[in-house]
Order: C-alpha cells, then sequence, then structure tokens
C-alpha cells in the first residue's frame, strides 16, 4: 500500500524511506536477489506471496522494487504498482488479465502504434476483438461499447498527434456500462492531471480510471538508458489479478534498472516543467 507526502518535488526527494540503522544516506539500497533465505521451512510457508508483506523469491520482488512500486503509486495517486520490463508490456499484461476469448476491447484510433499492433496480432489470434473509437467524440465511445466490451483503453495526450480527450466524461460512461478503463498516462507522467482522481467526489468516491499504464523509460528514468514500465491501481482485487497474471508470466525487472528510475525520481518534476516550457516556446 502506497504511503508517504503528497506527491511533488519536495515528496519526492523526502521520500520516507528509513535506511538501516547507523547508516543515513538519500538513496535506498540496491538489492540484488534470486533466491530469498528463510530461517526455516515453517516461515517460508507461512510467507504470502500475493503481497508485499513478505519477501518471497527475487522474481516477485526485492526492497529495491518494492521501495519504486511505492513511490509510483503514490505519484499517480494509486495504492498498488507492478513493475514490467517496458511500457508495452505493461500494456500487454493489462490485456492479457483482464480480457478473454470472445471479448472485445476498444482502442482510440491515435493509440500507440505497438498497442495496435498488439489487438491486431495476439489478441485477435486467441478470439478476442477490437473496435476503434474517436478519442475525441465521447458519443463514438458510447455508441460502440458492447455487450462483450470488457476493456476500453485511454490514451491522454494520444501518441503522436497529441489530441486530448474528455476524460472525465469517457470514464463515466465507461463506468455507467461497468466496462474496464485503463489509460496509457506515459505522457501525463503523474503529473499533468490525476488519473485517480479526475472529478473530486462530493460525498461519492471521486472518478478515476481503473488503471494507468506507463513507460517509466520516459519521464520517471530521464536518462534514455532504461526500459521499463508500471500498470497502477486502486483497487485491491483488480490489483490481485493483474498480479496473477504478471507472476505466471515471469515478468520481472533488474535492480539496478529499478534503482536508475528510483535516481531520477527527485528531478522528473523540474525536468517536466522544463519540457513544457520548451514545447510551448517552440510552439510560439
Amino acid at each position: 500500500m502506497a504511503s508517504g507526502p503528497p506527491v511533488g518535488s519536495t515528496g519526492l526527494i523526502h521520500h520516507p524511506y528509513v535506511p538501516p540503522h547507523g547508516f543515513a544516506a538519500p538513496q535506498p539500497a540496491v538489492h540484488k536477489a534470486s533466491t530469498v533465505i528463510f530461517p526455516d521451512v515453517a516461515a517460508m510457508r507461512s510467507t504470502e506471496w500475493k503481497d508485499k508483506t513478505g519477501y518471497t523469491y527475487g522474481l516477485h520482488g526485492t526492497p529495491t522494487t518494492f521501495t519504486l512500486e511505492e513511490r509510483l503509486a503514490t505519484l499517480e495517486g494509486g495504492l498498488q504498482c507492478l513493475l514490467v520490463p517496458s511500457g508495452l508490456s505493461a500494456i500487454a499484461t493489462t490485456c492479457m488479465s483482464l480480457l478473454r476469448t470472445g471479448d472485445e476491447v476498444l482502442v482510440p484510433d491515435n493509440a500507440y502504434g505497438p498497442a495496435k499492433t498488439l489487438v491486431q496480432g495476439e489478441l485477435m489470434a486467441w478470439g478476442i476483438t477490437h473496435r476503434y473509437y474517436d478519442p475525441m467524440d465521447p458519443q463514438d465511445l458510447a455508441d460502440k461499447i458492447g455487450p462483450a466490451t470488457r476493456l476500453v483503453w485511454l490514451e491522454a495526450a494520444g501518441s503522436v498527434t497529441l489530441e486530448f480527450p474528455d476524460l472525465p466524461a469517457m470514464v463515466r460512461i465507461c463506468r455507467e456500462r461497468n466496462v474496464i478503463t485503463a489509460l496509457d498516462n506515459t505522457w501525463g507522467a503523474g503529473l499533468a492531471f490525476a488519473p485517480f482522481d479526475l472529478v473530486p467526489g462530493t460525498g461519492e468516491a471521486p472518478l478515476a480510471v481503473d488503471l494507468t499504464v506507463h513507460a517509466l523509460t520516459k519521464y520517471p528514468n530521464g536518462g534514455g538508458d532504461v526500459l521499463m514500465g508500471s500498470i497502477v491501481t486502486r483497487d485491491p482485487q483488480l490489483h490481485l489479478r493483474l498480479k496473477l497474471t504478471h507472476m505466471r508470466l515471469g515478468l520481472s525487472v533488474g535492480a539496478n534498472d529499478a534503482e536508475a528510475v528510483l535516481r531520477g525520481l527527485p528531478s522528473i518534476v523540474l525536468r517536466y516543467q522544463a519540457h513544457d516550457a520548451t514545447a510551448r516556446a517552440l510552439a510560439t
């Protein structure tokens, strides 16, 4: 479960990481491990491998990857996070976890190109159909949601062409029809808007997407030398569905790569502001 200070430069720099006794440093240690040692067989059998209450195997997480997951969940306003080898892997893992033969997925027509290739290739081969909708027309999305629709992908902004959809309207449409919403939040980076709090609730739960995927390769890392992705959720049951698929596929990230993203996070706000200022200057 994510906890800590409010998101922002101060929160990202002064995260409540507690170093080992007698050693103080701003960055967490890099833990590399495949095998995890238990004091005895009883301890091993009593460890719950489905959550973050203990360590079971390097593939399932280390203190380094758990720390990164917690900080990313906090950044995006979620409660749980999974790390995967790339942004595309986050999209594929989500689809494989939530879709079955006979289901339908809706994708914006300005979606990330490899995501389109995925739905046209592997998903079609598995009997999962897809349709494209106009991301600038909420009514088009509403008209295309059918009885078999189980998942709607959202992008804000759209890949390459950068149209920005009416996210609250689209999320409302999907919520009314009990369809899961998945947002590719790579461009937003957890900074441009709050995907899990699109419209603050007034006595009810805030309007929110169900999950976000993020290519950590981009803004969080910032150095162009790491491939990694994330899946962030707020619903424990949805997280568990995704986590089971994640574990069955044997997905993992390296400790050094996780540390590189952790090292880049404290400066993400300043870098994002610089990107924004430069883009506006070039546009004028």
